[in-house]
């Protein structure tokens, strides 16, 4: 019986658990809630849920935070970097331009914009870029490596590996990695999904297992399960970008922001 015990434990502990929704701190709340925000940022937290998603990520104030692609929007790096600003430090891995050239220079004008305009909030923040993290960002010196909607374009540029390898030499042994990314159905095949911007979650975790990462919680705080993922622009169909235009516009808006997985890994062995 004791035997059975302990193998029903350990594989109860091994399991990656389907977490519940946890609340923020008063203090992340404090900047969720503060006038530095976007109203077009604010306006999506019903679906991105940042303080549910931050929190079930493990946040601390006083930790050392990576944001991979922090994007022109800086819908997460406005939330970030006041939060991280006095105790913690909060690092911008900004696009290092291959992606995409226009969009990588729009991101450094934004973010480095907000820096210059808004030093009290801004004016710690670390830029770093992405391929070439080692550049600037000390092996095994970050707690919590956040990535949300950009793991699709590094499997479609496929680089992703290079990017993961990165992910995994500057976190800390035991440093946490968020990801957010677009779920794809499991009923079609890969590549004709990641064409419409989605990715399959199970092979999403394998691929990071295969760094050198484990899964240790997933959440269903980003999902929408009235996203049927089959738009005439992909994702890309439904807000916040709507590249119908008015064609079924307000199907789309009814439908709302994509279906999302939220994962979180832990850095334990080399890739």
């Amino acid at each position: 019986m004791r035997t059975l015990t302990r193998l029903l434990v350990s594989v109860a502990l091994s399991m990656p658990l389907v977490a519940p929704a946890v609340a923020a701190d008063a203090d992340l709340q404090r900047w969720i809630d503060g006038p530095q925000r976007a109203e077009k940022n604010r306006v999506r937290d019903p679906a991105r849920k940042p303080a549910e998603t931050l929190a079930f990520f493990g946040l601390q104030p006083n930790q050392t935070v990576l944001e991979v692609w922090p994007s022109v929007g800086a819908w997460w790096f406005e939330i970030l970097a006041p939060y991280l600003r006095d105790k913690g430090r909060y690092i911008g891995a900004l696009h290092a331009g291959a992606h995409n050239p226009p969009a990588s220079k729009a991101e450094h004008e934004v973010i480095e914009g907000r820096i210059a305009s808004q030093p009290e909030l801004y004016g710690k923040v670390e830029i770093a870029h992405t391929p070439g993290l080692l550049d600037t960002v000390k092996p095994a010196s970050v707690d919590l490596l956040l990535t949300f909607q950009n793991l699709h374009n590094w499997v479609t540029d496929g680089n992703a590996d290079e990017h993961l390898r990165e992910f995994h030499a500057v976190l800390k042994p035991g440093g946490v990695l968020g990801i957010v990314d677009h779920r794809a159905r499991t009923d079609r095949p890969s590549a004709e999904q990641l064409k419409a911007g989605y990715l399959r979650e199970d092979e999403t975790i394998a691929l990071f297992e295969k760094y050198g990462f484990k899964l240790v919680a997933r959440s269903e705080i980003a999902a929408n399960p009235r996203d049927t993922k089959d738009y005439p622009q992909g994702v890309w169909t439904l807000p916040p970008s709507l590249r119908m235009k008015d064609v079924d516009r307000a199907r789309y808006i009814a439908i709302g922001e994509s279906d999302k997985f939220t994962l979180k890994f832990v850095k334990v062995a080399a890739p």
